[in-house]
């Protein structure tokens, strides 16, 4: 696996560091205020945590985009957005109205940084 620096890549960190504080921010909320979702607590204490380091690794990684590194995070992004449809409907939660509504908005968003992030691929190529 080369580590090269990709070229004309702005786009690309931009894409990445919004992605990073956006998800950080997320798991601080999670982590601090108790919103009824209808998820078990100890799940979203655990998604939080999770978040925050993701956030922190995300962001670290827009400081100097690595190719493959860049792949694995839309990959991820992919899953997560496909397992919050699923939470939000599958119905293996009790998830209350507003959960559905938040579940489903956070899941749009990183379906913009899916875009973002594959944009910015494209343009550092």
């Amino acid at each position: 696996m080369t580590t090269t620096r990709l070229r004309n890549d702005g786009f690309l960190r931009f894409a990445l560091k919004l992605d990073g504080v956006a998800s950080g921010g997320l798991g601080l909320l999670a982590l601090l205020i108790d919103v009824p979702l209808g998820l078990p607590r100890g799940l979203v204490l655990g998604l939080g945590a999770f978040l925050v380091a993701y956030g922190v690794g995300v962001f670290l990684l827009g400081v100097k985009p690595v190719r493959p590194l860049v792949g694995v995070v839309v990959i991820g992004n992919f899953v997560w957005v496909l397992d919050s449809f699923l939470t939000a409907f599958a119905g293996w939660f009790p998830v209350t109205g507003l959960g559905v509504f938040l579940i489903v908005a956070q899941a749009v968003a990183v379906l913009g940084f899916i875009v973002l992030q594959v944009i910015g691929l494209r343009r550092s190529a």
